[in-house]
Order: C-alpha cells, then sequence, then structure tokens
C-alpha cells in the first residue's frame, strides 16, 4: 500500500495533479450546473422528474469537480454518474412520497452520508484496492475534499459581499446593471456555481498547501483533545458513582448531549492518530490521550442508547426514534470497533488498528446509508405496529394514547392503523380515533391533541346543559384551551343580540359570543388575555359592575378610563 515518503509529499498529491486550466474549466463547468439547476429546480417541490433531474445535476456536477483528472477523466465521470443518479433516485422518491412517508428528509440525508463517504473512498482507489486501500490516501482526501470545499464556499460568499459593493457602486453613477443582475435568480445560481467553481479548481491544484493545512488544522484541533480528555475521564466516573439518574435530573432527553460528545471524542482521537504511524505525535500524553477519547466513545454511546431505550420504553417508537437508534447503532460500532481495535493492538499497534477500523467502518456505513435510503423499510408501519401493540398491552391508557402522532407522523400506515382503531370494539379508542381523522391539521400538546367530552373539567354557570353541549363542541377545536379546569360564565345577551360567555382557565380569560341559531360557529369577541391568578377548585368567581372615570373632550371620552 502506498504511503507518503514524507510530510512535505502528502499521499494522494499524484492522484490529482496540478492542471493550470483547472479554476476555469471548474468555474464554467459549475456556472452551466447552476443554470441548469436553476431551470430545473423551478416549480420542482411538487414534480418527482424535475427534482429528480435537479439532484442528478447537482451532485453529479460537484462530485466530478472533486474527482476530475484530465489524463483519467472516465473513472471520475463514472463515479459523479453513479452518485448523481443515486440522488436523483432519492430525490424522485422523496418529492414522490408527499404525506403517504414522513421520513423522507432522512432518506435524502441518508443518501447524503452515503455519497459524502464514497467520494474520499473512490478517490484513494477503494473500488481498485477494496479494504487494502491506503488509510493515508483515504485521510488525506477526507480532509483535503473538507478543506476545499469550505474554502471555495468561503470564497463564494466573499465573491458575493464583493458583487454587492460593486453593484452599489455603479448604482451610484446610474449604471443599474449590476444590481439588476443581482435580483435575477438565474444570475445567482450562475455566479454561485462559477464562483465556488473556480476556487475549488484554483484549491486542488495546490494539494501540497492543503496537505500543510491539514497538519495545521489537525495541530490546532489536537490542542483541545486533552482538556476533552481530561472532562470526559470525570465526567463517566462521575457518572458511574452518581448513576443515570441524574441525567434524567438534567434533561429529559440526554441522547444529543452525549452523542456530540462522543463525536468530539471521535475527531479529536483521529486529529492526534493522525493517517500514520510517522505522523502521529510522538508525545506520549497525547497518545494516552487519543487512547481515552476513543474509548470513551462507547460509554458514552452506551449510555445515549440508555436513555434512547428508556424513551422508547414510556413513548413507543417513532420514525425519528428508529433513526436515532441507527444513529446510536453507528456510533455503538465505532466505540466498540475501537475497543476491539486497542485490545487487538494492545501497546504497539493499537494506534494502526484503530485506522484500519476507520476505514472499514466508512466503507460500510456508506453502504448501509445507501440500502436506507432505498424503498426497502417503512419505519412509519413499524412505529404504528408498535404503537398499537402498546395500546392492546395497556402499556398505554386509551387517554394517553397519541392518535395525532398515528394522524400526522406515521404516514399512510399510520392513518390505515387509525382507521382500524376508529372501527374497533373499543368506544373510548374508536371516538378519539375517530376525532384524530377529523383533523385538519397536527395539535401538539395536552393530551396529543384529542379529547372527548369526559376529559373537560368544564362548569357552566349558570349550568345550562345546551350551553354546555355548545362549549364543548368548540373546546374539541380548540388544542390549547381548557387544559386543567375552567368556567364558563353566561353573560347573558350582547347588544348584537348573541350570548356572551366569560370562559374562565388557569391564568387566562376569554370573552366568547355564543350565535343564537344552530350551525353557526362561536367567535371570540377578544383576544385571550391573562388573569392575576390561577384558578382554583375553590376560588371565588362573580361578575361585578365598575363605574369608572374618563376624561371628556367636546362631549366624547377618551378612549382609556383614568381608573
Amino acid at each position: 500500500m502506498a504511503e507518503p515518503q514524507d510530510a512535505s509529499s502528502p499521499a494522494g498529491e499524484a492522484a490529482i495533479e496540478d492542471w493550470p486550466l483547472r479554476p476555469w474549466v471548474l468555474a464554467a463547468w459549475l456556472g452551466l450546473a447552476g443554470l441548469l439547476i436553476h431551470f430545473l429546480s423551478d416549480n420542482a417541490e411538487t414534480d418527482p422528474a424535475r427534482m429528480a433531474a435537479t439532484a442528478l445535476v447537482f451532485f453529479g456536477a460537484v462530485a466530478l469537480a472533486f474527482t476530475f483528472d484530465p489524463q483519467k477523466w472516465r473513472e471520475p465521470a463514472i463515479f459523479a454518474g453513479v452518485a448523481g443518479l443515486v440522488m436523483a433516485g432519492i430525490a424522485w422518491r422523496a418529492t414522490n412520497a408527499g404525506d403517504h412517508y414522513s421520513d423522507e428528509g432522512f432518506w435524502i440525508g441518508a443518501g447524503i452520508i452515503a455519497v459524502t463517504l464514497a467520494l474520499p473512498l473512490f478517490q484513494a482507489g477503494f473500488h481498485r484496492h477494496r479494504f487494502r486501500t491506503s488509510y493515508s490516501e483515504t485521510h488525506f482526501h477526507v480532509w483535503t475534499d473538507a478543506i476545499s470545499g469550505a474554502g471555495a464556499l468561503a470564497f463564494t460568499g466573499i465573491s458575493w459581499a464583493l458583487l454587492a459593493l460593486l453593484a452599489n457602486l455603479f448604482d451610484l453613477i446610474g449604471i443599474d446593471l449590476l444590481m439588476d443582475a443581482i435580483d435575477e435568480e438565474w444570475f445567482g445560481w450562475t455566479f454561485s456555481g462559477a464562483a465556488f467553481g473556480a476556487a475549488l479548481g484554483t484549491l486542488r491544484n495546490e494539494l501540497k498547501i492543503l496537505g500543510a493545512m491539514q497538519n495545521v488544522v489537525m495541530l490546532v484541533l489536537s490542542l483541545l483533545a486533552v482538556p476533552l480528555a481530561l472532562a470526559l475521564v470525570i465526567f463517566l466516573a462521575a457518572l458511574l458513582l452518581s448513576g443515570l439518574q441524574v441525567l434524567w435530573d438534567a434533561t429529559e432527553s440526554p441522547t444529543p448531549m452525549l452523542l456530540a460528545c462522543a463525536v468530539g471524542a471521535f475527531v479529536l482521537a483521529n486529529t492526534i492518530l493522525r493517517d500514520s504511524e510517522e505522523q502521529m505525535r510522538k508525545s506520549w500524553i497525547l497518545r494516552v490521550t487519543a487512547l481515552i477519547l476513543a474509548l470513551s466513545i462507547l460509554p458514552l454511546v452506551g449510555f445515549a442508547a440508555i436513555s434512547m431505550g428508556t424513551r422508547v420504553a414510556q413513548h413507543g417508537l417513532s420514525p425519528e426514534r428508529i433513526w436515532a437508534m441507527i444513529a446510536i447503532a453507528v456510533a455503538c460500532a465505532y466505540g466498540l470497533a475501537y475497543w476491539v481495535a486497542a485490545a487487538r493492538g494492545r501497546k504497539a499497534a493499537w494506534a494502526a488498528r484503530l485506522r484500519e477500523a476507520n476505514l472499514h467502518l466508512a466503507a460500510a456505513i456508506s453502504v448501509i446509508a445507501f440500502v436506507l435510503a432505498l424503498p426497502i423499510l417503512d419505519f412509519g408501519a413499524v412505529s404504528a405496529r408498535n404503537q398499537i401493540a402498546r395500546l392492546e398491552a395497556g402499556t398505554v391508557s386509551a387517554e394517553e394514547f397519541d392518535y395525532a402522532a398515528l394522524r400526522w407522523d406515521f404516514g399512510d400506515a399510520g392513518r390505515a392503523a387509525l382507521k382500524r382503531l376508529a372501527q374497533g370494539s373499543d368506544e373510548d379508542v374508536a371516538e378519539r380515533a375517530q376525532l384524530a381523522i377529523e383533523q385538519t391539521e397536527r395539535p401538539y400538546g395536552f393530551a396529543r391533541g384529542v379529547r372527548i367530552e369526559e376529559d373537560y373539567n368544564l362548569v357552566v354557570r349558570p349550568g345550562d346543559p345546551k350551553l354546555r353541549a355548545q362549549l364543548l363542541a368548540w373546546l374539541k377545536e380548540q388544542q390549547y384551551a381548557c387544559r386543567e379546569r375552567c368556567l364558563a360564565i353566561d353573560l347573558g345577551l350582547g347588544v348584537d343580540g348573541r350570548r356572551e360567555v366569560a370562559l374562565l382557565e388557569n391564568y387566562g380569560s376569554r370573552l366568547l359570543a355564543i350565535p343564537a341559531g344552530d350551525g353557526q360557529e362561536i367567535a371570540e369577541v377578544r383576544p385571550p388575555q391573562e388573569t392575576g391568578g390561577p384558578l382554583e377548585e375553590s376560588s371565588d368567581v362573580e361578575v361585578r359592575e365598575i363605574a369608572k372615570r374618563y376624561v371628556f373632550i367636546d362631549g366624547k371620552p377618551l378612549p382609556q378610563p383614568l381608573d
């Protein structure tokens, strides 16, 4: 396997040779791609074919820009075509999904991860060498792709700032050509593509400089490794001594924070590991730090898995939670692989084993992400079956069951399950399921947005069954009204002939107008207002008339009273 000869000759330098025309070619190529994207993406949100074509041009053009070599252009062209077709298929599926599925955004994310991981693997020759691919070259391309991509994005932003400055400058002397061009969407796509391509081409011609920048970036990042390793040792030790309850007391869902720490440990450990034993820092403190960070990934992810498992046990599965579990499983694979690598390598070769694990896992995750983006698994159906099983087993009561999630979050599978519940023999469940089916927008908050008459603690003064029925029918459409208890006071007929009702609840009041005829909707006379305190069962509520003083001008009172 090819390894870098020295630090000044980075691996992969021969893979992309200096080509003076590269900035110009990439500027023209990505500028044209930007123009095509503008025309193809117009009204493409509901057109699967146009969205697929847009994804094909965007991802294919970018992939070819990163890999193109005039001496060996066939393989990069094939890779770019495959990457574009993969994302085009995913974009077509996601756009065509409509509301039949609920996790199409995750399909696109999985596709992007698959293509992003495949890019440095292809550049390093994985399609020829398989798992004998040089880790040094793969590692080199990961960092140089990131640095050149970030640099090109920064240059694009600076180019837009300069263009805006020039446009305003010329506008001062009555030349509005640039100002008019900036307002055109086609120009924006074309200019952005050309600027990005020119910068990318220039940076890709300077692999020696990119290699040096890679070393500098990793050197700077490695400075953060020691404090992070020390903090993680203290955190994990304290967690083992105090128990997991401290996590639940601190936050409802510690999983994102734990995963973020695991990702930080992974990145900083690899800034010390570098791409070979020769380039790895010789300091024993940093070597121990890298080992601590690598070994801390598994316990961090393990605690994240326990947190997610607790949440699933409490609330059941959902497509989002399944995708989160997949992310945790991937992180667990890294953590476990690092422990195995450290055990197999022992003192001398543990770093080499970790690098080998990185290469193998990157290839495996690229394939897994691609498979997850395919129309094979329906996580909405899996989640719906799990939620129905929890309801039937009595794990969750009919009152607390999340009917709205079946209606809105699980796609067609969830709505089909909801219809079966509405047609079931359990009248309580059937009524709530039918209410969820009739919803026209996604509710949030109290009781999952589905409440029947028995769920309302509503008192009407004076008691009037017809008025209470009218108010209950209105409350069913108001997700945030009458959450705990509420009191309705009949104020009699208003000046317009409608009955006025004061609806009081905890820290809030509403003034409603009840129409005299049937079939007419209740209206709010004014926006909800805050009250001075909570509405308790023992609260003394009465209606009083209070005389107020006003200032009159020419016989007309000012809008606000003096009192």
